[in-house]
């Protein structure tokens, strides 16, 4: 079978979409740091629709800022992949072309420092997930001591961080006198313009303090918010793409046919139509930060850590347990208050329900469930701490928490081991490390773990509930502790 590139694209299956424009005409005017498979299914195709419409100076060039599998798998593809678009049975593809090359950071600093250097690069967009900006997701405050922020800080120059990067790139349009680009985070954080554009001016001041003045000064940060689920190519995703395509891609990607994208519209520089692909642009894109943070994120984090205990092992197999699905429908009707009333949460709700059925969508909770306590602040502490300060109910959110804490002593009700890829977890010196501890002594313990939990009254209220809850899982099991307490209203 032919690999997938330019010049196969014509052995294609005939029911495949393919870029209808002529990619040699096409200029790089994005450059994307964090290049994964979110990018790809969400603001790559809203940017392919604009570049079919003849909109030919936003090419995007890609750039991946740890690993080389990304850049090495499309290479020989000249960046062309397979977007695969399932639910129940059916299955639609499109190959994509924005996306015109792709490079490794760690390898080709030079070239991606010159792309973003370039006047003809006027977007600098971002997925690099909360961990990425070294900055505090509560406070928006720069890490000053995350040890990248320190050498990059040092060698500015050799940038490593996104922050590095992106601080090296606007002090070369400087000196050169070249407007700055605009800088578009597409991450799950609160306020994420408002968070990098802080981050970014204290890196900048304690990197130059003219720096720091020219991003205050002139830097546009606009807030998204991003919402398409993605689960993780796995290698029977690539073999039944190949199947259905006709050609081999090497790094294809699965994503459901829900796409949503709303956008503060400040770009200074220039932007490309992506209303043509759907795109919303708002003057406040809080609002919808906020639904989609707390009742799409937040219900994924919570059926995680449920299903991870429980065993279930991807979203589809837990909504499919009527305690989970209950839990759930309990969960977002203790959070939908805290959603601004002139958002349409029920159908918002409804939507979720078919989305998180889908069974064509292999999205393991494993995956959902990394680096939960970076998320859990925004996701499910927050809503909870609007709810204590109403006076109102918010039992599920603390299960959620409970469950969490059992989740990081490491076995599931059935005794098998639970690994969680969560870096600030496994760095933080409080963890509890005697299996034998007391419940209270576990949560007490958790508590203090300062990422999660402001300490302050509110996050001491939380302790007996917690017990509570944590003591409830332990003897009963997650589903029969979450039945319990749906019973009990």
């Amino acid at each position: 079978m032919h690999q997938l590139n330019p010049s196969t694209l014509t052995h294609a299956a005939d029911d495949v979409a393919r870029p209808a424009y002529d990619r040699a005409r096409v200029r790089r005017g994005i450059v994307h740091l964090g290049v994964g498979a979110f990018h790809r299914a969400h603001q790559a195709v809203y940017t392919d629709a604009c570049l079919a419409a003849g909109e030919t100076d936003w090419g995007i060039l890609g750039a991946s800022l740890r690993s080389t599998t990304t850049r090495d798998c499309l290479a020989p593809q000249d960046a062309l992949y397979t977007v695969a678009v399932r639910e129940s049975d059916r299955q639609d593809l499109r190959v994509v072309g924005a996306l015109m090359d792709v490079v490794a950071a760690p390898a080709q600093r030079a070239e991606l420092l010159a792309a973003m250097a370039d006047p003809a690069t006027r977007i600098v967009s971002l997925t690099v997930s909360e961990k990425g900006y070294t900055a505090d997701v509560a406070t928006g405050d720069l890490i000053a001591d995350h040890p990248g922020v320190v050498s990059d800080l040092a060698r500015p120059d050799e940038p490593s961080t996104v922050l590095g990067f992106l601080a090296e790139a606007l002090a070369r349009r400087r000196e050169a006198g070249t407007a700055p680009f605009t800088i578009l985070s597409c991450d799950n954080l609160p306020d994420n313009g408002k968070t990098l554009r802080r981050a970014l001016t204290q890196f900048a001041e304690a990197r130059d303090a003219a720096l720091g003045r020219f991003v205050a000064d002139h830097v546009a940060c606009p807030s998204t918010m991003v919402d398409r689920i993605v689960p993780a190519t796995t290698d029977d995703d690539r073999a039944a793409v190949a199947r259905a395509l006709g050609l081999r891609d090497a790094w294809p990607v699965v994503t459901e046919p829900f796409s949503q994208w709303v956008v503060e519209d400040n770009f200074p520089a220039g932007r490309p139509g992506w209303d043509i692909g759907g795109a919303e642009f708002v003057p406040d894109v809080e609002p919808y930060e906020r639904m989609k943070l707390r009742l799409l994120n937040g219900a994924h984090t919570a059926i995680a850590l449920v299903s991870l205990l429980a065993g279930k092992p991807t979203v589809a197999d837990a909504m499919d347990d009527a305690t989970i699905a209950a839990f759930v429908d309990r969960l977002w009707s203790e959070v939908a208050p805290t959603i601004a009333t002139s958002l349409d949460t029920g159908a918002y709700i409804e939507r979720l329900r078919r989305r998180f059925r889908n069974t064509a969508l292999d999205h393991r909770v494993s995956q959902i469930a990394s680096d939960t306590s970076l998320k859990l602040p925004q996701r499910i502490v927050a809503p909870l701490r609007d709810l204590h300060a109403q006076g109102a109910p918010h039992g599920s959110l603390v299960f959620v928490l409970a469950a969490w804490m059992r989740c990081c002593l490491g076995r599931a009700d059935a005794g098998t081991p639970i690994e969680l890829n969560d870096p600030a977890l496994a760095a933080w010196s409080g963890r509890p490390g005697d299996p034998d501890a007391s419940t209270s002594d576990v949560v007490d313990a958790f508590l203090a773990f300062e990422t999660v939990f402001p300490q302050d009254a509110v996050t001491r209220s939380l302790r007996a509930p917690l017990i509570g809850a944590l003591d409830d899982i332990a003897s009963k099991g997650v589903l029969g502790a979450a039945l319990a307490r749906l019973a009990g209203g």
